[in-house]
């Protein structure tokens, strides 16, 4: 019997299951990460290092959907393990200019193996995989755009 309220549970809901999906990832990179001596967001923090060697602290945040609040800590403690510089720019003082540094390089070729591992644990076909990926990042870019004023 479908009532008024079916919307409302659980099961219904597309968010959920991509929350605990979310969750399920992270925890599954654990092994993977600690080998490297990284949390989930310093790998993803590194992974934008990798493919921009050069970053503000600003981009970097947009990016990755993360607060300074968040991304501070992290970018200390990836600066003391020597794989970032943080530098503040002349021009502007509230800039804060991220460079990977030569052992960020080198933690690249560790990590290389880490996406596949997970992707095979997620039981998809390539095609699958894709189409997730594709809808994924469909509806982010869908929420994002109503939130700035959008369609």
């Amino acid at each position: 019997m479908s009532g008024k309220y079916d919307q409302l549970k659980l099961k219904n809901q597309v968010c959920f299951p991509m929350y605990a999906c979310s969750k399920e990832i992270v925890r599954q990179y654990g092994p993977y990460l600690k080998e490297l001596d990284l949390t989930y967001t310093q790998y993803i923090v590194m992974m934008v290092l990798w493919e921009d060697e050069e970053i503000s602290s600003r981009e970097l945040a947009e990016h990755l959907h993360l607060d300074y609040g968040t991304l501070t800590p992290v970018l200390k403690r990836l600066e003391q393990a020597g794989y970032i510089t943080r530098e503040r720019s002349a021009e502007d003082e509230r800039t804060l200019t991220l460079t990977l540094t030569g052992q960020g390089r080198e933690l690249k070729d560790k990590a290389a193996k880490i996406p596949s591992c997970l992707a095979e644990k997620m039981g998809l076909s390539k095609e699958e995989f894709e189409t997730l990926y594709r809808l994924t990042y469909k509806a982010l870019g869908n929420m994002e755009s109503q939130d700035k004023g959008g369609k």
